[in-house]
């Protein structure tokens, strides 16, 4: 049976895993704590392949027809 690849489905947005650096660009940024981020699960099968662990974030950006693109954070929780 073969493996289905999630994040080839033409209806799932681009879902990358941010450096360190980054991470703390975007609490300063937005002037939040990892905790005020909305929540994905470890195993949301859209992160899985990215090799997350707890607190790390996801950047999720979503094609828009009003905007161009729309960049989302996620924090990671178990699950």
């Amino acid at each position: 049976m073969q493996k289905f690849d999630v994040s080839e489905h033409a209806l799932v947005p681009k879902h990358s895993k941010v450096s360190e650096k980054e991470k703390n660009e975007v609490l300063d940024k937005y002037k939040i704590t990892l905790k005020e981020l909305p929540r994905i699960f470890a195993s949301d099968p859209s992160v899985i392949e990215l090799g997350v662990k707890e607190d790390d974030i996801i950047k999720i950006v979503r094609q828009s027809q009003t905007a161009g693109e729309s960049i989302f954070f996620r924090r990671v929780v178990r699950g």
